[in-house]
């Protein structure tokens, strides 16, 4: 009878099946975005953006990470973090400026046919409250797409 009253384990701490103790729960992974500037351009947007144009067709895409100057048409000789890519050799390319390594906040786009110097800077996913990776490789992929270089509408 003593084996009755003595309390059990497994019977005092009920779980339901696949609850883990409150200890043992993992805290949530940080998003690719929190990463540093650096870091996340070249280890998870890089890649990205590789994929999604390649399955876009672009075959011999090169793209690369790098801190160069903006266009001279805007008037402002600043060094600025850019992805460019670069296809067809050379003849399409297009760059997203980054001017406050941020991903964030104020971002660019230009591109251009056949070497030529880009005439036209627009702001990039300027209105978007939240800018992620998808986002970011959506809106190279869409821009591009409106120039008609990846797809024929």
């Amino acid at each position: 009878m003593s084996e009755e009253t003595k309390p059990n384990a497994e019977t005092t701490t009920p779980e339901t099946p696949g609850e883990k103790p409150a200890a043992q729960k993992k805290a949530k992974a940080p998003a690719l975005e929190d990463k540093p500037f650096g870091e996340f351009i070249q280890q998870d947007y890089i890649p990205a953006l590789q994929q999604a144009l390649n399955s876009q067709g672009v075959e011999d895409l090169n793209l690369k990470f790098a801190k160069e100057k903006l266009p001279s048409g805007l008037g402002v000789s600043q060094d600025c973090w850019q992805v460019v890519g670069q296809w067809q050799q050379g003849k399409r390319q297009f760059n997203v400026y980054f001017p406050n390594e941020d991903i964030s906040s104020l971002k660019l786009f230009t591109c251009a046919l056949n070497g030529i110097k880009p005439s036209t800077i627009e702001p990039f996913l300027g209105d978007e409250r939240k800018v992620n990776l998808d986002l970011l490789v959506f809106g190279v992929v869409q821009r591009l797409n409106a120039q008609k270089w990846l797809t024929r509408n």
